[in-house]
């Protein structure tokens, strides 16, 4: 457990044997229920011990300590029995609301979304993803900073009408959060190229016509496993949240005809809007996709894969995907008996179980997928010039499966393309009686 500059309490990894570096006692408010597994699995990718949990009901927070006050007094000694060095809370907590809990229980606390943040910055590799995350954790920091130079505010006076003068302790905090918003802008700047490159390389995919499917889903169903089963990719999996951070496109095809296949972040319950915003580029993967694959565990029992795939709706509503056709897609059914599978069925009908593991039910999915598409699809007739080959090679390309014959004026075409590309070839459609 470190202490950064900004005043937050960072998470360093627990040693591989022996006793744990950090070791926390979760807290959570809940309305019913005590089921804090979320909060746990998400310690424990961040390299955290759980040590143990209380729950508190109430219908929200209280507004300055989180806790109620009898409640602060179990919980720190509950988390002193368990020798717990650190409390880590299933909400996202207030400033007000960390620093009085601080005050209170003695030991350094932790909110859920900044053991998000910490993840997220431990699994992002690339360029992109690092940028991403530091703007989420400056963000998130911002509105943190108040009080971090206390040591300094008694250098400051006070004037007979009650106002502080600029003592040095308030110039610094003024600097630090001056820097933090000069940082964010510049991090913004760079995102918004990376953004710019983003719209040029789809840019240059639309012009090829391919159709595009993106992979969502609650993070750990899967959804790289599937791709990889889908396209023969070997993107690197684990057993972890969060392990996707960067989105990954492969080519697939179907009966000849190829689409674009795009595994981005996963979501979860209570995701940061901090997150949202930064990954705003990857998760346009999804907002623009032609098709959504929403990838659920099918080994969660039936409240907690309700209560997933409510949060992913919630994620594609707030990043405008709401309305993109989409495809149930209930993976790790290699994992239920017989009779889950038939309630999975008599569930959710739409849905297709497959096995991203086995390869079971792929098949299907491939054949759910050419349906969709094939929804889009018009009938046309073309008659292309010879000296248009380039069209031709573009029309093989985007059909997959069309028929050719070769007559006098030119080369006869007749395919299912969409709808929108469809109108790209408008020129050279035949009338009913055969002529262009």
């Amino acid at each position: 457990m470190q202490r950064s500059r900004n005043g937050r309490t960072s998470i360093t990894t627990a040693p591989a044997t022996g006793r744990a570096k950090q070791r926390a006692f979760c807290v959570g408010v809940l309305q019913d229920g005590d089921d804090l597994s979320e909060l746990r699995e998400l310690l424990r990718t961040a390299g955290v011990a759980v040590v143990g949990q209380t729950v508190q009901h109430r219908d929200k927070p209280h507004p300055n300590t989180y806790l109620g006050p009898g409640k602060l007094q179990e919980v720190k000694a509950a988390a002193k029995a368990a020798d717990a060095n650190l409390v880590a809370v299933d909400d996202e907590l207030s400033p007000r609301q960390e620093r009085n809990l601080e005050q209170e229980l003695g030991i350094p606390v932790v909110d859920r979304t900044a053991t998000i943040l910490d993840i997220f910055a431990s699994h992002a590799h690339t360029a992109e993803g690092k940028l991403q995350v530091e703007l989420a954790q400056l963000e998130y920091n911002l509105a943190r900073m108040r009080g971090l130079w206390t040591h300094l505010e008694r250098l400051g006076g006070v004037s007979s009408g009650g106002f502080a003068t600029r003592g040095p302790g308030e110039s610094q905090i003024e600097t630090d959060r001056r820097l933090a918003r000069n940082r964010i802008a510049a991090l913004r700047r760079r995102l918004e190229h990376v953004k710019s490159t983003r719209a040029t390389q789809r840019a240059e995919r639309v012009r090829a016509h391919l159709p595009e499917i993106a992979l969502a889903g609650y993070t750990n169903a899967g959804k790289s496993t599937l791709l990889n089963a889908l396209t023969g990719a070997e993107v690197g999996v684990r057993n972890r949240l969060f392990h996707t951070l960067d989105p990954t496109t492969r080519q697939l095809a179907i009966d000849g005809r190829p689409y674009l296949l795009t595994d981005t972040v996963g979501f979860i319950r209570k995701l940061p809007h901090q997150l949202v915003d930064a990954f705003g580029a990857t998760l346009e993967e999804t907002r623009l996709a032609d098709l959504v694959l929403h990838v659920v565990d099918a080994s969660a029992d039936e409240d907690e894969l309700l209560a997933m795939t409510g949060a992913v709706e919630e994620t594609l509503d707030e990043i405008g995907a709401s309305e993109n056709p989409r495809v149930l897609v209930l993976n790790k059914v290699d994992a239920v008996d017989d009779e889950r599978r038939r309630e999975l069925a008599h569930r959710h009908p739409d849905g297709v179980q497959v096995s991203a593991i086995t390869g079971e039910g792929l098949e299907d999915l491939r054949a759910r997928i050419e349906k969709e598409f094939a929804r889009t699809l018009r009938p046309v007739e073309l008659l292309v010039p010879y000296d248009e080959g380039g069209r031709l090679a573009e029309l093989h390309d985007i059909a997959g499966d069309l028929h050719r014959e070769d007559t006098a004026e030119g080369v006869r075409v007749v395919a299912r393309l969409p709808a929108a590309i469809a109108e790209r070839y408008a020129r050279y459609e035949l009338d009913g009686d055969g002529a262009a």
